[in-house]
């Protein structure tokens, strides 16, 4: 399990009350995807009420489960402290269950869905070559004025204009997901298959260049560059 600082300051909110505010946060990869932070018990200014549960962990040893109290609300077993873990570094630190925060923020920036990783870059970049986007043979896009978007860790996605995608091949769904790097995201089906396209109205700055455009799952579909097919990538999205 790899543990290092931040030099960001970090803050959580419950009930319009801070809960943490830090500057000596740690990223902690308790999974392979992202980072989660703990924070120093010494910087939390909410109410941490052990409940007498405990949660085992093979690496970071027997945690204590907490309830949070602030601004009159509470997070019931929302924090986990681990006061003899065998990885010294998160003693006397406290994992917060970041969906059970009201909001956090990094600096005075808010963040969502989790704490971003500092290895993750977004590079979104114009390009003339053209993508063809194939259902079950049928072609639903076609265009040569995609933004593609370079996610560490995650194939190339293709963002092609509304007026380039077959929209009366597009059906509107409940979906929503929600990207610490993007924003939030509104999903179609296409040609009768769910959730096969999404699209961000509002992005977050660093992702402003695919606004309104629209994006499809290449696991789940073909895509044609430059009429070459490409191979289907195998992701947790496949």
């Amino acid at each position: 399990m790899r543990v290092e600082p931040t030099a960001k300051r970090v803050r959580a909110y419950l009930g319009g009350h801070p809960v943490a505010d830090t500057t000596r946060a740690l990223l902690v990869w308790e999974s392979p995807h992202y980072p989660t932070y703990y924070l120093p018990l010494a910087d939390v200014t909410a109410t941490l009420t052990a409940t007498g549960a405990t949660s085992h962990s093979p690496s970071r040893g027997e945690g204590v489960v907490h309830t949070v109290g602030a601004g009159g609300r509470t997070a019931a077993e929302a924090a986990l402290t681990y006061p003899d873990s065998p990885i010294e570094e998160l003693r006397g630190h406290v994992r917060l269950e970041w969906s059970a925060m009201d909001a956090w923020f990094e600096e005075d920036e808010e963040v969502y869905v989790h704490a971003r990783d500092p290895y993750t870059r977004v590079d979104i970049l114009p390009s003339s070559r053209r993508i063809r986007v194939e259902v079950d043979g049928v072609t639903v896009a076609d265009s040569t004025h995609a933004m593609i978007l370079f996610e560490t860790g995650l194939p190339a996605r293709y963002y092609l204009p509304k007026t380039d995608v077959r929209i009366d091949l597009l059906e509107s769904t409940d979906t929503a997901t929600r990207c610490p790097y993007k924003g939030t995201a509104e999903y179609w089906t296409v040609n009768g298959r769910a959730d096969l396209a999404w699209s961000y109205r509002t992005p977050l700055p660093e992702s402003e260049r695919v606004a309104g455009l629209i994006a499809f799952y290449n696991e789940k579909l073909d895509v044609y560059v430059d009429e070459k097919l490409e191979e289907r990538p195998r992701t947790q999205f496949s």
